[in-house]
């Protein structure tokens, strides 16, 4: 047998040695007892001092905030996300009251804009959105409904608006293209907007025969009666230009120009 053969067998039954070894001396005894994972750890969490009281047990005494919270956008938030563990306050109701978070810092972990947070998420900019104001002023905690319904989409829409600002495309309201039901901005992941759904859409601008309309033609804060000023609209034939492919699979909408 070759030397290196030797050597390399030699090696590998000294390496297999020490995981062996290392099984039976690191590895607790419970490992394995129930799944992947030590078995005595469910008796070392169980004695562990209990902290929180969960949201049922808040509800058993806060009826009236429970009904509250249960109609609201806050519905699935537990209360003790915002209130902190409160198994003593169970224990000693008067003695012991629960924080309430009023500072501006608190809101934002949640509410701050942050573009991978899911589409139609109330986002706002802290530094911008009614500034030094309380959000608790404006908004009820537990039924967290805007005190007005935004105006601008891009008080959800964030990503999507800085895109748009930079594009041809700034100066179209956001319903030419979508149709969004008033009850979208006060629940939007149950009502969503409608979208274009064929190519003669994006036609009713870009055919060589179409006749865009005023919004699309000037620019805010030109006088519309002057046709000079009229923006010049990239035309293209809506029946052969593309081939089979949906405008939107080549252009990005909200940035035509990618």
């Amino acid at each position: 047998m070759p030397q290196q053969v030797s050597r390399l067998a030699l090696l590998f039954a000294v390496g297999v040695a020490v995981l062996i070894g290392a099984r039976l001396v690191l590895v607790p005894k419970t490992f394995g007892q129930f799944g992947h994972y030590r078995g005595a750890a469910v008796d070392s969490i169980a004695a562990r001092p209990i902290k929180y009281a969960s949201h049922q047990v808040c509800a058993g005494c806060h009826e009236e905030v429970h009904e509250k919270r249960e109609e609201g956008n806050h519905r699935g938030v537990a209360c003790e996300v915002c209130h902190g563990a409160q198994s003593a306050h169970v224990a000693d109701p008067t003695g012991i009251k629960p924080p309430a978070p009023r500072d501006r810092g608190f809101c934002p972990l949640c509410h701050q804009y942050n573009p991978s947070r899911p589409t139609g998420f109330p986002q706002i900019d802290p530094v911008t959105h009614n500034p030094l104001t309380p959000c608790i002023r404006c908004h009820d905690p537990h039924a967290p409904v805007p005190p007005r319904t935004p105006s601008e989409c891009g008080a959800c829409h964030g990503q999507i608006a800085r895109q748009k600002v930079a594009s041809r495309h700034v100066d179209l309201r956001c319903t030419t293209c979508h149709g969004v039901p008033e009850q979208h901005k006060i629940t939007p992941q149950a009502v969503r907007p409608t979208k274009p759904s064929d190519r003669k859409f994006c036609g009713k601008c870009h055919a060589p025969d179409a006749v865009p309309p005023a919004e699309v033609l000037y620019p805010r804060g030109m006088v519309r009666m002057i046709p000079a000023v009229a923006r010049e609209i990239p035309r293209v034939d809506i029946d052969t230009h593309g081939g089979r492919y949906l405008c939107w699979q080549c252009h990005y909408p909200h940035y035509p120009e990618k």
